[in-house]
């Protein structure tokens, strides 16, 4: 809109005398310009407000649109935020992989290794029967089918039987390792021994090795695992949905690879809009503060995390100085003022299973034989029984919260008292502990998974 002033009135005798002191005609003309720039201004300042506030509703409308369901209004409760995460935990990502620089295949007698995620055909000193040390590495394996079954034998559904409901726990996706696990430990005493140790041989990849792996995080394999695990339940339970409109609430903990893997499992099972079919709650995960949490049982019980329930570290510790004796006998004299011992040699055998994962190739696999791959996944066995399953004092107490959870979504009632870990405040609401669905998706951790299914409920 364009203004102009308009020209001063002409008056045949003034209504004001003209004299020094008083208005005079040139006084007025400046007031009315006066009023002229003050009314541009004015404008100016509202158009202005106007702008940033249009800028503001847009920022904000992004904000929201981070959130799981882009319609979700500012008010939405915390336990369904997914973006920006509340308690992520470490987060720290490792080195970007360069695979088709770093693996040494084809190997000596294979001509030709078709493109793969991980390179898994590493020769291995004593693999007659052309066996897979990555299905040898416990729960740091890539997922993998069971060759051989899970104990029973399969058969058709019954005639006159249906399938009318599904109750899934689900692990997250592999992943860096834990902080301040073995793998990282190695990684800390090689750095130390920068100039102090010289490696020899089998081990000489150390002189130019670093460690380069992150913490606690997918890798990416491990969100590729969970997306092909949704996709595959869509095929064997996707009837189950009902696709009425209504969505579903599936449940997983604040820790990044929890949130994450539950949601590569939703995007496999109902695809990138899966916000449309599915609500996502979020269990607070922290070693701070008293946080109730089935998916999460071992911070509610103090004596899961102290010697009580160590009994399975202990039997490791043992284990591995008998199974890996050799080992460390063989490596030791590769690595003059480095003073390998049997722990070394079981850090290096997670860190072959945790860079395979993360990078697709570790020179670490090939150190060892395939009867000392058995130890290790022996090793694994009984760090479990010892630490989360049936011979620890407070294992199957950490998981029985789980249990009461899924008892009570096959009776159709809430809960309503606290038991164990249960969270009293989601699961005493069908808001957030649904009793009417035909699929409930949880995701937890390997441990909280054994000691759920330690319960003799399973």
């Amino acid at each position: 809109m364009r203004t102009r002033a308009r020209p001063l009135p002409r008056y045949e005798s003034s209504p004001l005398p003209i004299r020094s002191g008083l208005i005079t005609s040139k006084t007025v003309f400046y007031l009315q310009l006066l009023l002229f720039g003050g009314a541009v201004i004015f404008f100016m300042m509202i158009y202005t407000s106007f702008i940033f506030a249009a800028s503001a509703s847009l920022i904000g409308a992004a904000a929201v649109d981070r959130r799981q369901g882009a319609s979700s209004a500012a008010s939405e409760p915390d336990y369904y935020q997914t973006r920006p995460e509340l308690f992520p935990g470490p987060t720290p990502t490792g080195a970007a992989p360069f695979l088709a620089e770093t693996n040494p295949a084809p190997f000596s007698a294979t001509s030709y290794i078709p493109n793969t995620p991980l390179e898994t055909q590493v020769p291995i000193s004593g693999n007659t029967n052309n066996g897979n040390i990555f299905q040898l590495m416990g729960q740091l394996s890539h997922y993998f089918p069971n060759p051989i079954g899970f104990g029973v034998d399969e058969y058709s559904l019954p005639n006159g039987a249906e399938i009318v409901g599904l109750n899934m726990l689900s692990r997250h996706g592999s992943r860096y390792p834990t902080t301040g696990s073995g793998a990282y430990t190695f990684g800390q005493k090689h750095l130390n021994m920068t100039g102090k140790a010289n490696y020899t041989g089998v081990l000489s990849f150390l002189n130019t090795w670093t460690y380069q792996l992150g913490a606690e995080i997918l890798v990416p394999v491990g969100k590729q695992e969970l997306f092909d695990s949704g996709t595959l339940h869509y095929y064997e339970y996707g009837h189950l949905y009902n696709n009425n409109g209504s969505k579903i609430i599936a449940r997983s903990t604040t820790q990044d690879r929890m949130t994450q893997s539950a949601e590569y499992f939703l995007a496999g099972f109902f695809g990138l809009q899966w916000t449309q079919n599915a609500t996502l709650e979020l269990m607070i995960e922290n070693t701070t503060g008293i946080w109730n949490n089935t998916l999460a049982g071992y911070d509610n019980c103090n004596n899961s995390n102290t010697g009580v329930s160590a009994g399975g570290t202990n039997a490791t510790k043992e284990w591995y100085g008998i199974y890996l004796a050799n080992a460390t006998q063989r490596l030791a004299p590769l690595a003059p003022g480095f003073n390998w011992t049997a722990a070394d040699s079981y850090n290096a055998q997670s860190l072959c299973a945790y860079e395979t994962v993360a990078f697709g190739f570790s020179n670490f696999c090939g150190l060892f034989t395939y009867e000392e791959w058995e130890g290790y996944e022996y090793s694994v066995d009984i760090s479990f029984a010892g630490n989360n399953m049936f011979q620890s004092p407070t294992g199957r107490a950490v998981g029985i919260g789980y249990v009461e959870e899924v008892l009570a979504r096959l009776q159709k009632h809430v809960i309503d008292v606290p038991t164990a870990q249960i969270n009293v405040t989601f699961d005493n609401n069908t808001v957030t502990f649904p009793l009417n669905q035909s699929l409930y998706f949880d995701f937890s951790h390997d441990s909280e998974f054994v000691r759920v299914c330690s319960n003799s409920v399973f």
